[in-house]
């Protein structure tokens, strides 16, 4: 039996598959970032994950399971990683034969045409990342340093420059679009919207008030004003585009090689998808978009028993 799992900002993802590959189940829980998600929330949510995707009448056999965690690549939060996957398969009585933990950016690769091993991939979700994949594992990665100190391009990145818009335009800085009303309309719902001060203070305490990484749910307004031609939204979607190609940028990104692009924000049907492959175009890079990691991680599984 093989385990693969696909452990991002967003939402954990688990697919079961058995020997020949052959899906049996899926799951899906709670985030899954090693380094952003408390151990008992990780394990609950890799738990919820697992229980749905695998059968309970297949679980006293042994596993081979391979997880890709965001946040999960080294260090602490591999270890982290590590130790809430072992306490995950424990409680659901699964016995690994063989595990592995890898970084998001590794099983997403992995997801492209005949799980290839050498090639980049771009993730653009609540986080960005891109890395240099050589072997199956990252050789040199960019960005995905979290809310605080990057992740442009991001949803997160997307929301918070729509609450910056409205507080520009507050200051007199920006221009009142339609995606500063639609701030406003969420933020600061039935206040006096002549109230300069006011409205400063009340958007300031509704985006403090929660978790840094919940201004990613802001970037749907600035993907649905952007299609009512809100001039602010366009130009924060081509920027969001142009900070994710200037990751590859950075990783040297040569004609010919393959790119593997996943994330809700380029993934197929993806707000910036168009947006990135005409950047990726004029890069020369061979552009495949997969919905997630999961097949990546699966297709890794199958390989521990080689």
């Amino acid at each position: 039996m093989l385990i693969g799992i696909d452990a991002g900002g967003t939402r954990t993802r688990a697919y079961c598959a058995d020997a020949t590959g052959r899906p049996v189940g899926t799951g899906d829980s709670g985030p899954g970032n090693a380094l952003g998600v408390r151990p008992e929330a990780l394990v609950r949510h890799l738990s919820e994950a697992m229980a749905a995707a695998v059968p309970a009448g297949m679980r006293g056999r042994g596993a081979v399971v391979a997880a890709g965690f965001a946040g999960g690549g080294y260090g602490r939060g591999r270890d982290a990683a590590v130790a809430c996957l072992a306490r995950a398969l424990e409680e659901l009585g699964i016995e690994a034969a063989a595990l592995e933990v890898y970084g998001d950016a590794e099983v997403a690769f992995a997801s492209g045409p005949g799980a290839p091993a050498d090639g980049l991939v771009l993730i653009a979700g609540t986080g960005a990342t891109a890395a240099r994949i050589s072997g199956r594992r990252s050789a040199q990665i960019v960005d995905g340093h979290g809310w605080l100190l990057g992740d442009e391009g991001s949803g997160f990145w997307l929301g918070r420059e729509a609450v910056r818009a409205a507080l520009w335009a507050l200051d007199g800085r920006g221009p009142h679009s339609l995606l500063v009303e639609r701030v406003l309309e969420l933020a600061a719902p039935g206040k006096d919207r002549d109230d300069r001060p006011l409205l400063r203070d009340v958007i300031a305490d509704w985006a403090y008030s929660r978790p840094p990484a919940a201004l990613a749910a802001l970037s749907p307004l600035v993907v649905g004003t952007a299609a009512e031609g809100d001039q602010v939204a366009l130009g924060l979607l081509d920027d969001a585009a142009d900070e994710l190609a200037d990751k590859l940028r950075v990783l040297g990104a040569r004609r010919g090689e393959l790119l593997v692009a996943t994330g809700g924000l380029i993934a197929p049907g993806g707000p910036l998808a168009g947006r990135l492959a005409v950047r990726v175009e004029s890069m020369g890079l061979r552009l495949t978009a997969v919905r997630d990691g999961g097949a990546g991680a699966v297709a890794l599984a199958g390989l521990l028993t080689h």
